[in-house]
């Protein structure tokens, strides 16, 4: 990983510049809808859920490309049992184009993976940003959903893919500080003209009234603080299965499809798939969801 890191310092621009011809194009404009998944916090089980929704839409059959977005710490690609050869760094160096580290799980999930414990790729330069994203644009057109697993909390680079998606999932636990948490990033992330208000997905529940208690204390302070209310998208249970598939690095649907946690996740999903285009967008552009990260 440290050689990583040294490529990349070698790699940066002197006085932010570098010619033209070494930025790929970008790809055709695309028509697949965007979904970015943030926390407030860490510890409440978003990549092992964005994970296992990639999972249930492409069941659905849904052309699914899941983006592990928390560039320097990458997770999401151990959660399906996977071990890449190469990673989002390697795009950013230059060494690899994004055909080259996409994988494709046995249930059809498009992975992106990101690279682990390359500190520089927390904060990129303008230019590599550019060349990340217009080769992340290439693989839009033949898609139906893009998820991007964010990192926890309200970092530059969180925020940048949550303002260019065309939806924003807030997950939140019942616990005090998680839901103060999700509070905190729905309270920025309103300041940030996104395309639709932020929905809330509650993990990790004991019941349904622990789900809706939960969403009700959140929402009750967005609307006298922030004059809104956030849609509550559903909730998914504590269960045994959840923690068990994650030590076993199996995706919770594969390996225990009929448990609560599985049920929720894919009740959530038919949501998704389902789910009418907002009828007054904050903005709406022609561009791909990339390009709209690039200009963000």
């Amino acid at each position: 990983m440290s050689d990583q890191a040294e490529k990349l310092r070698r790699l940066r621009l002197i006085e932010g510049t570098a010619p033209s011809d070494s930025l790929p194009p970008f790809g055709p404009r695309p028509s697949a809808r965007s979904i970015a998944v943030v926390s407030g916090k860490g510890g409440v089980g978003k990549s092992a859920l964005v994970a296992n929704l990639a999972l249930a839409l492409a069941r659905r059959g849904k052309k699914v490309l899941l983006v592990d977005g928390d560039l320097s710490l990458a997770n999401v690609d151990l959660l399906f049992g996977l071990v890449p050869k190469f990673n989002l760094g390697d795009v950013v160096f230059g060494q690899r184009t994004i055909e080259e580290i996409l994988l494709t799980t046995p249930d059809g999930v498009r992975l992106l993976p990101a690279a682990s414990g390359v500190e520089e790729l927390a904060d990129l330069d303008e230019f590599r940003r550019e060349r990340l994203v217009r080769e992340l644009s290439r693989l839009e057109a033949d898609l139906d959903l893009l998820l991007i697993d964010t990192g926890s909390g309200i970092g530059s680079q969180t925020l940048h893919w949550a303002r260019a998606a065309d939806r924003t999932l807030v997950v939140t636990t019942p616990e005090p500080t998680a839901f103060a948490d999700a509070y905190a990033m729905i309270k920025v992330l309103a300041g940030r003209k996104l395309r639709e208000l932020p929905a809330l997905l509650v993990n990790m529940v004991n019941s349904a009234r622990d789900g809706r208690e939960t969403a009700r204390r959140i929402r009750v302070v967005s609307e006298r603080f922030l004059g809104f209310r956030p849609e509550l998208l559903g909730w998914v249970p504590f269960d045994d299965a959840f923690p068990r598939a994650v030590r076993q690095q199996e995706p919770l649907l594969r390996m225990f499809p009929h448990s609560p946690s599985a049920l929720a996740i894919s009740k959530i999903a038919e949501h998704l798939v389902f789910e009418p285009v907002p009828r007054d967008p904050i903005a709406v552009e022609p561009e791909g969801y990339f390009l709209k990260v690039a200009n963000g």
